[in-house]
């Protein structure tokens, strides 16, 4: 699919739209974030000129540090926080970001609540779920998403998906099918799995939101 007469923007969109059209689905029903963590506004500005309108950070205090400035100056501009949440941070997330990709336990569910609550702010959040049940990584047991869900729609925040990292060096499909099957199960239908390495997997198999970094700005330094 890579054409060297389009940009790294154009490639990743027509790479998603190939890959939704051979899953009869629309192009359109996929939201392209650009992961734009560790990267300088410089990096930034040419793929918001180019139309890109949603971005994702990691980490609550860099994005209060690049992204009000930007947001200034570019109309539509929607930040996604697609990293971990420390539950001290949850008010200043509720405030800066349009979307929270990494709602994984019950201390959260409070925290984000009660600043929801607080600033009179409803942010849309997916759930994380630890779909290869890795020690080390963030997520929520796929055991306990039932109830996580029941105790965010009972905290009123506004729970549209859910997301996932799967394991490294494994084929993703199986863990992207299980997470869409979950959703299913939950009465959810937004999906925030994908990565640069793959994102057409996830959009075959029914991906609404893929995560995009390095395809787009090249590998970070």
């Amino acid at each position: 699919m890579d054409q060297p007469d389009l940009t790294p923007l154009q490639t990743v969109r027509a790479r998603i739209a190939h890959a939704a059209t051979i899953a009869h689905r629309k192009p359109g029903a996929v939201e392209l974030i650009a992961i734009s963590k560790t990267h300088p506004a410089e990096r930034i500005v040419p793929l918001i000129e180019e139309g890109q309108r949603v971005f994702g950070e990691n980490k609550v205090q860099e994005a209060q540090a690049k992204w009000p400035e930007l947001r200034e100056r570019y109309e539509g501009v929607q930040l996604h926080l697609v990293g971990q949440l420390q539950s001290n941070k949850a008010e200043d997330a509720v405030q800066l970001f349009d979307c929270i990709h990494s709602l994984d336990r019950p201390s959260l569910v409070s925290a984000l609540g009660k600043a929801m609550d607080k600033l009179g702010r409803q942010v849309p959040c997916f759930v994380q779920v630890n779909i290869g049940e890795e020690e080390q990584k963030g997520g929520c047991a796929i055991a306990e998403v039932p109830a996580l869900l029941a105790s965010a729609r009972e905290a009123q925040i506004p729970v549209v998906g859910l997301m996932c990292v799967p394991p490294l060096g494994i084929e993703a499909a199986p863990f992207f099918a299980l997470l869409a099957k979950i959703a299913a199960e939950n009465g959810l239908d937004q999906l925030s799995m994908g990565m640069s390495d793959d994102f057409e997997t996830a959009v075959m198999l029914g991906a609404t939101h893929v995560r995009v970094g390095s395809a787009l700005f090249g590998a970070r330094g």
